[in-house]
């Protein structure tokens, strides 16, 4: 084998390339950025993160963390990245999401056995091994050459991760607390609910209004590693509290006890300057956002930005499940559920004729 085309410079595309270079094979990695981008990217670097900014749990005890062990072993390219550009996040692995980009994209370009070409692929090489690792938001081009090798497409999950200011968040209503005190002290801010209040979040948040799925975003069902946090309250009006909102291991210095349920914030770049809601991605539109804000202890979220989304582009047709099949988001199944009177797990909700409302609650209520 004495040379390699690798098509899409994801995580995938350049892990494939580092390998190929450090086994002494020549690579021509094929991206199709900055001359193109898909619907969810925007940065020209390789590797961009486009949702969460955590690589989940680092013990080995988990399979999160024995997954990133073995691959180190193997000289992975983005575990080794992600470690030298980790921010705090208590037993986790976290990054700052433009610096891990950065050095991934620096570290490929400065590999001399690796031939960055910039620019769209619309046909598959006949000749040589190829790779192809662009993924489900591959160019309508090249999407209509793999269908012709593979038919069906993939299906793109897409929810956006909210970030906030530092500034905006009022520390009189939260705490600083790793879960189970891993980590440093500061690595996640917490802010507690008693039970009045999480019901009356839990209120607002089901009762927001979404934004309608883009075309590029339409599929069958959820993917359930990365569900919008609306659609996981619909289960149930305690599997948020199960979930993202859990409250184990923290402890309220206020009131010497575990509280009923915690949204959690965590470190989205090295300065400090900007928080994340941890598992709270979420297809929510801003002006719900605002309502549901004043609940959580954050000020002002006019500072709040949907990760990536500053544009969104129309594809000419949407990528298909798998199966080939072409379907609206899976929330209409629940409401449809609702609707008839049942939750998504089949059991009989009270007073599901009255009508949903909003529990807005002012700065600081917490």
């Amino acid at each position: 084998m004495n040379k390699v085309t690798v098509i899409g410079a994801g995580f995938a595309g350049v892990e494939a390339a580092r390998q190929l270079s450090r086994a002494g094979i020549r690579v021509t990695l094929c991206e199709m950025k900055p001359q193109k981008f898909s619907p969810a990217h925007s940065s020209p670097n390789f590797a961009e993160l486009v949702c969460s900014n955590s690589f989940k749990a680092l013990r080995t005890a988990s399979a999160a963390g024995e997954l990133k062990a073995e691959m180190e072993m193997l000289g992975s390219l983005c575990v080794s990245c992600a470690k030298a550009t980790a921010v705090p996040a208590g037993g986790a692995l976290a990054v700052d999401r433009d610096d891990f980009s950065a050095l991934v994209t620096k570290t490929v370009e400065e590999d001399p056995l690796i031939d960055i070409v910039r620019g769209e692929v619309t046909e598959i090489p006949a000749d040589g091994v190829v790779i192809i690792a662009a993924g489900p938001l591959a160019s309508d081009a090249l999407s209509n050459e793999i269908e012709k090798i593979c038919p069906g497409r993939l299906s793109f999950y897409d929810a956006a991760a909210p970030i906030v200011s530092a500034q905006s968040l009022d520390m009189s209503c939260a705490f600083k607390q790793s879960r189970y005190d891993r980590g440093g002290e500061d690595d996640y801010i917490n802010c507690p609910m008693n039970k009045e209040e999480y019901e009356a979040f839990y209120e607002a948040l089901v009762g927001a209004e979404s934004a309608e799925t883009h075309s590029f975003d339409k599929r069958k069902g959820v993917y359930e590693g990365c569900m919008p946090i609306e659609v996981m309250a619909l289960r149930g009006q305690d599997t948020i509290r199960f979930g993202p909102m859990k409250p184990v291991g923290l402890r309220d210095p206020r009131t010497g006890h575990r509280p009923w349920a915690v949204l959690q914030l965590r470190k989205e770049n090295s300065a400090g300057t900007m928080y994340n809601l941890v598992g709270f991605q979420t297809n929510i539109l801003r002006g719900s956002d605002n309502r549901r804000g004043r609940l959580y202890g954050v000020r002002r979220l006019g500072n709040t930005r949907r990760h990536q989304r500053r544009a969104v582009y129309k594809r000419k047709r949407p990528i298909r499940h798998a199966r080939g099949h072409r379907h609206g988001g899976a929330r209409t199944l629940y409401q449809r559920r609702e609707r008839d009177g049942f939750s998504a797990h089949g059991r009989k909700l009270r007073n599901t004729s009255a009508p949903r409302r909003a529990y807005p609650l002012e700065a600081g209520a917490l």
